[in-house]
């Protein structure tokens, strides 16, 4: 009997039933939500959204790191059986000392879809819209170097951007005007593969497809994402077998009605929002529930 199928409540059975955890600095990570949500909808999940700290991209690596392991405790704490860093800002900054810090905690991390990119690129010439942190990060170094031998990465930094998808900004002139300035000049050099190296920007695709045409990919690493869960969840027994729509939480440290005004239209559901805030005792960062 395996843990698939086992009742005896020795084993793994009764994590499945706990909750996945997913992180970002703020509603990015909602674009990873949702394609969870879309492939494994029997799962319960709390979300963490830093807002008190958004963006992370302009932080030092040092600074992303500690927010991430604080905020790893906390969903641990919250019960969660596998944690999501559903960013790629805090993926370059600390997903391989999460790993190392928790060695019994799955995580499943982001990086920037360089491989497919390079894969199926017909003019040799790929755009890649991330973060400054994201560009800095060792993650990023070894995608490229492992996955980009004869392709041009044309990289931009998209100033701004994070901020106008936290304010709901979705199609504002402000928001086509910072694509624009990254995307005509990649265009002029012939790319036809855009790469979304931070969860923000899936929100602003359609934007992005207006601006590029359709001859040009564009490609939301969040599918394979969700799919990286599931298979993790399996492996270790640990997927809930369903039936339905499972429940979601949502912790920020920003503001919880700001939260919850963008759940319906970024996500398309929403669920009870907690707002927690950061301390610091003894110089040692943790979280509480307000």
């Amino acid at each position: 009997m395996n843990a698939d199928t086992c009742t005896c409540g020795k084993c793994r059975c009764e994590h499945r039933f706990r909750p996945i955890a997913v992180f970002d600095s703020g509603v990015g990570g909602l674009s990873v939500l949702r394609a969870i949500r879309q492939q494994l909808p029997a799962e319960l999940v709390l979300y963490f959204a830093d807002q008190g700290h958004v963006p992370y991209g302009p932080r030092s690596l040092k600074e992303v790191r500690a927010f991430s392991e604080t905020i790893t405790r906390f969903l641990l704490a919250q019960g969660a059986k596998l944690v999501v860093v559903a960013c790629n800002t805090a993926s370059a900054a600390a997903l391989h000392y999460l790993r190392q810090a928790f060695p019994d905690v799955p995580f499943v991390g982001m990086e920037p879809a360089v491989k497919p990119a390079a894969e199926h690129t017909q003019t040799g010439v790929v755009a890649v819209l991330a973060t400054p942190a994201t560009f800095q990060g060792a993650l990023y170094a070894s995608v490229v170097e492992r996955f980009a031998n004869g392709v041009t990465l044309l990289q931009h930094t998209c100033p701004g951007l994070v901020a106008q998808i936290e304010a709901g900004n979705l199609d504002a002139p402000a928001t086509r005007a910072i694509l624009e300035a990254a995307l005509l000049p990649m265009l002029a050099k012939g790319i036809d593969t855009v790469v979304l190296g931070c969860t923000h920007y899936p929100f602003v695709i359609p934007l992005i497809q207006q601006i590029v045409g359709p001859n040009v990919r564009v490609i939301d690493p969040a599918p394979a994402v969700a799919r990286q869960v599931g298979r993790l969840l399996q492996a270790a027994g640990m997927r809930n077998p369903g039936p339905g729509s499972a429940t979601l939480r949502f912790f920020t440290s920003g503001k919880a009605d700001r939260l919850a005004s963008l759940l319906p239209r970024l996500l398309g559901e929403g669920g009870p929002v907690r707002q927690v805030q950061w301390t610091r005792d003894s110089g040692r960062l943790s979280l509480e529930v307000i």
